[in-house]
């Protein structure tokens, strides 16, 4: 009782009530403004058919490279949230919202190891408020648990420095999950982080005990995927090493490569930081990059700091040598290193907090901040979803139920376009919302009655216009209805 009652400090209140509304902001009107699209749509079907039929899997999401599959670990996590909510994907984008907020938390716990209660606060308050951590907090996606994954990879690290060898195993677990489930491709550099990590913690290295757990923890994680392997005569493995070795996937870049990934750095970042990037923020940031090279010598003299740095610095040089997947590489590819970042910023702040006259420094950073991630978020959480751009979770919902209300309990099909075509999103909705809402799906066999539902593609209009130009031939419409970026046509077969 005397521990939870030196639990309940200022501070530690202040931090909670920070977490609180991170996590309001992370769940308000998801039932409304919910992202259920071609991803969201395959793995619910896949988590569908494991509840409804029972079909077991030993793959989960694909990377993005052509036969190279992630292991199935975030379809097991999800898929008891689909249960609890009968099918609803709000409640398995409310539960990834949340371990988001645990991940925050831990930066509380891993700035406050680091420097200070001041950076672990402010680390807490960059996080919780960030317009793009938000928005990356309320994605229904595999990338999402890598935040918390991040978080506790380094908090991991940090009790082995500390001479706790039992954050071995957690090390051991949290980077094999990273690596083949949750991660996209950026995760694989948390390894070489690790072997500089483990050679300078020889003298922690961990006992037999430890030792055990980790080798079964990290075997955990990418089980599944051998299994998988065996089954199916290494195709994963012959795919990997088509996509290192054949495609080339590292080698030396040029100048105007590295140029260019070095840009992409600093865009990916900085945003994590200002949603609007005017010249005051650009002049404030530049200010503290360069305060935290001066700092930098000092810093690396923080045992803790060095670790997450260590782990930061990992992938961008990494990456600098990356030319695969057609030299696409996107922003959440880095989501394993957002949190990390922030971490290093509020070290820096943390720092300079301890000045009287650096604090006006800290307190403008803030106010900047604030000013430009608040004005986005507040938008974004209050949007009714009812302009043509719009296709959310609502707009879908009411595109189904209109269908439903309007065939007045004729049998009728359903034709479906959307980028990037398969229709993933609506099968999903159709089996869950159709069915146990208004208990019937449309039919396969040809009916006289055909709905043809369609969503805005602003990139490529053209492939839409031409899909439209098809149904011209297949019925005439009778009736059409939009919500938001969603059309609805009511057609009879001619």
């Amino acid at each position: 009782m005397k521990k939870i009652k030196s639990l309940i400090t200022p501070i530690n209140i202040l931090v909670f009530l920070i977490l609180l509304i991170a996590f309001v902001v992370r769940i308000y009107g998801v039932n409304r403004l919910l992202g259920f699209y071609y991803d969201q749509g395959r793995d619910a079907l896949v988590i569908w058919d494991l509840w409804h039929k029972g079909k077991m899997f030993l793959i989960g999401p694909t990377t993005g490279i052509e036969g190279i599959f992630r292991g199935p670990w975030y379809y097991w996590l999800i898929a008891p949230f689909y249960l609890i909510g009968l099918g609803n994907p709000v409640f398995p984008s409310v539960f990834l919202a949340l371990t988001s907020v645990v991940a925050i938390g831990f930066l509380y716990v891993l700035g406050t190891k680091m420097v200070s209660k001041e950076a672990g606060i402010m680390a807490v308050i960059i996080a919780a408020f960030s317009y793009r951590l938000v928005m990356a907090s309320r994605w229904l996606s595999n990338p999402t648990p890598m935040l918390l994954l991040s978080a506790l990879l380094l908090w991991g690290m940090f009790k082995v420095i500390d001479g706790k060898k039992w954050g071995w195993p957690i090390i051991a677990f949290t980077s094999g999950l990273s690596l083949f489930n949750f991660g996209s491709a950026a995760e694989v550099f948390y390894f070489p982080a690790l072997l500089i990590f483990i050679l300078w913690q020889r003298k922690n290295l961990p006992d037999k005990k430890n030792l055990i757990w980790s080798i079964v923890l990290f075997t955990a994680s990418f089980l599944p995927l051998v299994l998988f392997e065996l089954k199916h005569g290494f195709v994963l493995t012959q795919n990997i090493k088509k996509f290192l070795v054949t495609d080339k996937s590292f080698s030396l870049p040029s100048w105007v490569f590295i140029s260019d990934k070095l840009k992409f750095y600093n865009d990916v970042f900085l945003n994590k930081i200002f949603y609007f990037m005017y010249e005051k923020e650009r002049v404030l940031f530049g200010g503290l990059i360069l305060i935290f090279s001066f700092c930098l010598n000092r810093l690396l003299h923080n045992k803790y700091f060095k670790a997450a740095f260590l782990v930061f610095c990992s992938p961008l040089v990494g990456l600098i040598f990356f030319q695969g997947n057609f030299g696409n590489i996107y922003d959440y590819y880095l989501t394993g290193y957002y949190l990390i970042f922030v971490l290093l910023i509020a070290s820096s702040l943390g720092l300079l907090w301890k000045g009287k006259l650096s604090k006006v420094i800290v307190l403008l950073f803030f106010f900047l901040f604030l000013g430009s991630n608040i004005k986005p978020l507040i938008a974004t959480l209050t949007d009714k979803a009812d302009d043509t751009q719009s296709v959310a979770f609502v707009n879908q919902k009411k595109a189904l139920d209109w269908i439903y209300a309007d065939s007045e309990g004729r049998e009728f099909n359903v034709d479906v376009y959307v980028p990037p075509v398969i229709p993933y999103a609506y099968n999903y909705l159709f089996k869950w919302y159709g069915e146990s809402k208004h208990q019937r799906l449309p039919l396969e066999e040809r009916r006289p009655l055909l709905y043809t539902l369609y969503e805005i593609d602003s990139p490529h209009p053209e492939r839409l216009n031409a899909w439209l130009a098809r149904q011209k031939g297949i019925g005439k419409v009778e009736e059409k209805i939009q919500f938001g970026g969603i059309t609805v046509e009511r057609r009879i077969r001619l």
